[in-house]
């Protein structure tokens, strides 16, 4: 037996006897979407970075593939690539919603979808799926040597099964998944509070009102203070139950108007036992997490 072949012998030995290690998911940290079709499936790897026995490292957090269906055999592999994206988001949604990720890719078609200005009807439908995830997901191109673990699964998917069905049901209403403030027990009167605060305040109120209806009203949009109307043409403002959320770049947290809520805020981050005076930094670490108002960041140098 030739030196090369024992190399890849033992190659092989060590991939079957040595895992990748399966990291849970950090919802404060940003994802990694490789995805890759071939002719017989879809495969796609759900990735992250994170810090383990002290060392930088990018490990799986779910893996997911499927075959490909005779109706879709028929698509170019620039369709195929898309149409892959959008059933990935839909089966990753718990994952993904709420979050920054990246897609990695080997096909520029995936790169160019949000962009394309004339695209045909598979294209746009996929394209106005994307755009929900707007703001948070960037799309890369690179080489197929780089994504093996999405080319591997992409080879030998697995079958479809009512387990693991081709299309995603999308009867259950989506959710969005946020950081609750955790500092105090959250009780129904203090949503009730939340939600009659954004009555008395002007910003709040429209906002709500424009989510709400999914309105596109721009002279009202303009008609809220600046800092508020730069949120909201990023996308970072969210309406739950009658609850608005700002997101951030990694978190997704309650936005509070009233200052008798933002003063106990202030002082459950800080003067209590739990908190035990914390730093300026620390407080801010421990405010951001749980709550967002325009001037937090004012507010916690002042306090």
């Amino acid at each position: 037996m030739t030196q090369e072949r024992i190399q890849a012998y033992d190659k092989i030995k060590y991939a079957l006897t040595n895992a990748p290690l399966l990291l849970m998911p950090d919802w404060k940290l940003p994802f990694k979407l490789y995805i890759d079709t071939c002719g017989e499936g879809l495969g796609a790897a759900l990735n992250q970075v994170q810090i383990v026995n002290d060392k930088t490292y990018e490990g799986p957090i779910f893996f997911i593939s499927r075959q490909i269906k005779s109706t879709e055999a028929r698509y170019g592999a620039s369709q195929m690539e898309c149409l892959f994206l959008v059933w990935a988001l839909e089966k990753l949604y718990y994952y993904l919603d709420g979050s920054v990720f990246e897609v990695i890719t080997d096909c520029n078609a995936v790169k160019s979808l949000l962009s394309m200005k004339t695209p045909n009807r598979h294209m746009l439908r996929w394209q106005i799926a994307i755009k929900e995830y707007r703001g948070n997901i960037t799309i890369v191109h690179k080489s197929g040597n780089i994504h093996k673990n999405a080319d591997g699964l992409s080879r030998w998917p697995l079958p479809n099964t009512p387990e693991n069905p081709a299309y995603v049901p999308t009867s259950t209403e989506p959710q969005i998944p946020i950081e609750g403030i955790n500092i105090t027990d959250v009780v129904t009167e203090l949503f009730e509070e939340v939600r009659e605060s954004y009555r008395k305040d002007k910003n709040s109120h429209i906002l709500t009102a424009l989510l709400d209806k999914d309105c596109k009203d721009a002279a009202l949009a303009n008609s809220v203070d600046d800092i508020w109307k730069s949120s909201y043409d990023n996308g970072r403002f969210h309406l739950f139950d009658g609850i608005l959320y700002h997101r951030s770049k990694h978190t997704c947290v309650m936005v509070l108007c009233s200052r008798m809520l933002i003063n106990t805020i202030l002082l459950e981050c800080h003067d209590t036992i739990y908190s035990g005076h914390l730093s300026e930094d620390r407080t801010m670490e421990r405010i951001e997490t749980c709550s967002w108002w325009p001037s937090w960041r004012k507010d916690v140098i002042e306090y």
